[in-house]
């Protein structure tokens, strides 16, 4: 399919803490499938969509009620999934201190920082994920990393998956005898992760079908599975005008189902997981639920006084 290449647009405001001067990232959209197409006029309303609501100097903030499945159980919690734009460093792979002068180094990214924090019983889980996604996709297939942590008061762990020239490197650490410190190679696939940003992007191009993917990072800690690429089965539908995206893994008996917003911006109403939940004889399929509370766009970053404390309460959060 062809794709048309779109003008670049500079960003004109100085962002703190969390941001930098850059210039916006050339976004191309292929011819949209027939159930995309009412997303968008055409290319260039895409395009100017996309740059005014995503380099403007805020982050997309969406909190959501939380239903997590942990030691055969149902716990009520929240979930956070923060969406801002950044300029972020190939050889590296970390935030650019200084985008102006890295030169080809500089990848345009879309970056999701997803947390879930409840408790199981006495004591608290809390969980955060972070994916870095180039927004040029046809340029960079792969997202760039991913890193995982998740803290209760038996421990923490820790995961990283590094984009190398040939493969995915993992590096994890887990106060666990049998898990401990890993590092090894993964085959290079698309990574279940980086779904959650792709819809963002630009969900005329979500792969569906037959695919090869690494599961969830969290999923797969959680679960003390070893991480490695699985094939899957991915749908996608609309039903009563929104898209419903389902990832199905025969071999772990696991499906995940997000639901987002037809019309730009895409944003993410709901998701379902389904899997096993506890262990060994007592262990049953029970299903995670999350569901759209409230969302803002903000530049957090600056948020950080207790004048700022009213912005919790309007995402309906703790």
């Amino acid at each position: 399919m062809k794709k048309i290449a779109f003008p670049l647009i500079f960003l004109l405001a100085t962002l703190m803490a969390c941001q930098e001067d850059r210039s916006k990232p050339q976004v191309d959209q292929q011819d949209i499938p027939a159930q995309f197409a009412s997303l968008e006029d055409d290319a260039e309303s895409f395009s100017e969509n996309f740059n005014e609501y995503w380099y403007k100097g805020e982050a997309e903030i969406s909190s959501y009620k939380l239903e997590q499945a942990r030691y055969g159980e149902i716990h009520e919690g929240h979930a956070v999934l923060v969406y801002v734009t950044e300029d972020f460093s190939k050889k590296k792979q970390v935030k650019l201190d200084n985008a102006g002068s890295a030169g080809t180094d500089r990848v345009p990214i879309l970056k999701l920082n997803l947390t879930k924090k409840f408790n199981t019983g006495i004591y608290p889980y809390s969980i955060m994920q972070s994916i870095f996604t180039p927004v040029e996709l046809d340029k960079h297939p792969h997202s760039l990393k991913t890193t995982m942590s998740s803290q209760e008061w038996c421990g923490h762990v820790f995961a990283q998956l590094n984009n190398r020239k040939n493969h995915f490197e993992l590096s994890s650490y887990s106060y666990f005898e049998s898990e401990g410190d890993v590092n090894k190679e993964i085959e290079k696939v698309m990574l279940e992760d980086e779904l959650w940003t792709r819809i963002r992007i630009n969900p005329a191009e979500l792969p569906t079908g037959k695919v090869k993917l690494i599961p969830s990072v969290i999923h797969s800690r959680l679960r003390h599975r070893e991480l490695k690429a699985e094939e899957a089965i991915i749908n996608l539908e609309e039903k009563e005008g929104k898209m419903h995206y389902k990832i199905s893994y025969a071999s772990a008996g696991r499906s995940l189902e997000i639901v987002f917003g037809k019309a730009f911006p895409h944003k993410i109403l709901s998701w379902e997981e389904s899997s096993k939940s506890g262990f060994g004889p007592n262990a049953r399929n029970l299903v995670t639920k999350a569901s759209l509370m409230e969302s803002l766009n903000t530049d957090y970053w600056s948020k950080h006084n207790t004048d700022d404390l009213h912005l919790r309460d309007k995402l309906r959060l703790p």
